[in-house]
């Protein structure tokens, strides 16, 4: 059986123009990339975006590189803002729809596997059912675009968010109950949002899995981490991964300015931790 897809999130390679940081990744035997719409890295709402992405997708052909679409870019919409807004908000939600709707014909595109993109945050003045009703609406009206194009979704539970653990994307999966719409599942997220070990959460959720982001992080705090410096127990993590067929995406989003040291390291760490037998294998 062949080895994991990694890919690694150029939200962490923020210092490096988009082709230099696609270089690295080649250089170094990542298979894809998990790609951020921002205004520095293929800016969605620039001038001349499809030459662009035309551009962006003759690259990765040579580079030999797959790619699935990030969204979360923190000031690309609203420089005063992070992530605003977002899907729930009271005011600007159509303007996050339309830039998902962007990202979902960039992804076509390119020849992506998907495009990630989460639900944001819940403000107070926004109740519960409320919140709920938004992303709903929001996700049906991406769909649509996707639908006629046959790009995936893959929507990521994120800590803080309205849409936080896998129970409740779970939730609003069974809503949609739409073919295209699938999972992103962060494994250093798994140790702040959700009860069960990672490797039972990786399972419980397997044939939903379309997309995986990876990094340390330490036990019920929301910090990406560089492999080894939290909790996550990666070997288990591995083999429970065994067989996913999509990309295993390293998220660094805060450390783009070691990101020469930590793209080699990342997956030379990940390889050992792929091989690692488990201590049965020993006895």
């Amino acid at each position: 059986m062949p080895g994991l897809r990694y890919a690694y999130v150029t939200n962490g390679l923020g210092d490096h123009r988009l082709d230099d940081a696609l270089s690295l990744l080649a250089d170094h035997g990542y298979k894809g990339v998990g790609l951020t719409l921002d205004h520095h890295h293929l800016d969605p709402f620039g001038p001349d975006l499809p030459r662009k992405v035309a551009v962006i997708a003759d690259r990765l052909r040579d580079l030999g590189l797959a790619v699935v679409v990030e969204t979360g870019g923190r000031f690309v919409m609203d420089p005063r803002r992070k992530h605003e807004p977002t899907l729930l908000s009271d005011e600007g939600r159509d303007r996050r729809v339309e830039f998902l709707r962007i990202a979902t014909r960039v992804a076509n595109d390119l020849g992506a596997e998907a495009v990630s993109f989460w639900s944001g945050a819940r403000h107070p003045s926004v109740g519960p059912g409320l919140a709920w009703r938004r992303v709903l609406q929001g996700c049906e009206a991406v769909l649509m675009t996707a639908e006629p194009l046959g790009v995936k979704l893959a929507f990521e539970p994120e800590p803080g968010m309205y849409i936080e653990s896998v129970d409740d994307w779970r939730a609003l999966d069974e809503q949609l109950s739409h073919p295209l719409f699938g999972l992103t599942l962060d494994i250093g997220h798994c140790l702040v949002t959700e009860k069960r070990p990672v490797p039972e959460v990786i399972e419980q959720v397997r044939d939903n899995l379309t997309y995986v982001q990876i990094d340390d992080m330490p036990r019920g705090v929301h910090q990406h981490l560089n492999f080894g410096e939290g909790d996550v127990d990666f070997p288990p993590v591995m083999r429970a991964l065994k067989g996913f067929e999509g990309l295993v995406a390293v998220e660094l989003s805060r450390h783009s300015h070691t990101a020469h040291t930590a793209v080699p390291r990342a997956i030379e760490f990940l390889r050992h931790a792929e091989h690692v037998r488990p201590r049965e294998d020993f006895t």
